[in-house]
């Protein structure tokens, strides 16, 4: 579903995404299935966005951007893709810095992602955060510059920080987390539990 004051010039868009009023797609951009566009984004070409990604009201995701599956981008939060920008030197897309957001992860209203990190799966970056580095699984991260003060849970919870036989554990899913080489890596989780029906899609983002 595209609103009638849309601008969607590309074809490359999954079923069931909705795009509101006021936004535009550019060609070349490629969005997938269940996707919500919001009111006043622009999202240019060569843009990756994967399944289920919730993009909130004024976010502009720019060339070298690239967005998996069930991240949810807050209202106004700022991407980049230009490291040293001058508005005299034009440069060509092979020499912009592309950014990575990986699967279910939060982008707050308002924060920044300065262009050439990594934001990992499950990461939860607060509203109004910078972030000049990149984002640990599942961490938490505030402030300007952002700092890690913790850990989020698959159920957006935070988790607690004492460990039992370096085992985190989240008290309101029971899911169970360990250090990981790139954060934290989920081990258990009660069955009954469900993530969503997209949340393990495979993409062309990944």
């Amino acid at each position: 579903m595209a609103h009638s004051l849309a601008l969607v010039e590309s074809d490359e868009i999954g079923e069931d995404t909705r795009i509101w009023a006021f936004a535009h797609v550019m060609k070349d951009a490629r969005i997938g299935r269940h996707c919500n566009i919001g009111e006043h984004c622009y999202i240019e070409q060569g843009v990756t966005l994967g399944n289920n990604v919730t993009v909130k009201n004024g976010v502009n995701i720019w060339t070298g951007v690239t967005i998996e599956d069930n991240v949810f981008l807050g209202p106004n939060c700022v991407l980049t893709n230009d490291p040293n920008p001058r508005a005299y030197i034009k440069k060509p897309a092979d020499l912009l810095v592309g950014t990575l957001i990986r699967n279910n992860a939060t982008i707050g209203a308002n924060a920044t992602i300065v262009c050439g990190v990594t934001i990992g799966r499950y990461a939860f970056i607060g509203a109004g955060a910078v972030v000049i580095r990149s984002v640990p699984d599942f961490a938490l991260v505030v402030g300007n510059p952002a700092r890690q003060i913790g850990w989020m849970c698959v159920c957006a919870r935070r988790i607690p920080m004492t460990a039992v036989e370096d085992v985190l554990s989240c008290p309101h899913c029971q899911r169970d987390y360990r250090p990981a080489e790139k954060g934290l890596a989920l081990i258990s989780a009660r069955a009954d539990i469900g993530i969503s029906r997209t949340t393990e899609c495979s993409t062309s983002a990944q």
